[in-house]
């Protein structure tokens, strides 16, 4: 798992992840990469989940299996949220990504044992 950098809050997902260049890093390296929607158009290396409504059910089931295998990291973040931890910060913002980058160490950690 990364972790970025602060960021201010006004900029979208997808212009981050290409800000840092993720989406370079992550094609050159041929892995498989699940995004959400808001990823849609990054690279045809990212797969997102399909949009509508009505859609025909093999989308559907296309759509629960990736929600299944993005789930650990979608938990992650709410766990992150749930602490309330980086909204209760005292400290200049640009040190959140520290803390942050040890919250995931420790739950990684805590996933493996």
């Amino acid at each position: 798992m990364w972790v970025s950098g602060a960021v201010p809050g006004s900029i979208h997902d997808l212009k981050a992840t290409r800000n840092w260049g993720i989406i370079r890093a992550l094609a050159a390296c041929g892995l498989l990469v699940l995004a959400d929607k808001g990823h849609q158009g990054a690279d045809p290396a990212i797969l997102t989940p399909y949009k509508g409504r009505n859609k025909p059910e093999p989308q559907k089931q296309a759509n629960r299996s990736h929600a299944k295998l993005r789930g650990p990291g979608d938990r992650a973040n709410a766990q992150l949220k749930q602490w309330k931890i980086l909204a209760r910060l005292r400290c200049c913002p640009l040190r959140a990504d520290h803390l942050a980058k040890a919250i995931s160490v420790l739950q990684n950690r805590e996933a493996i044992a």
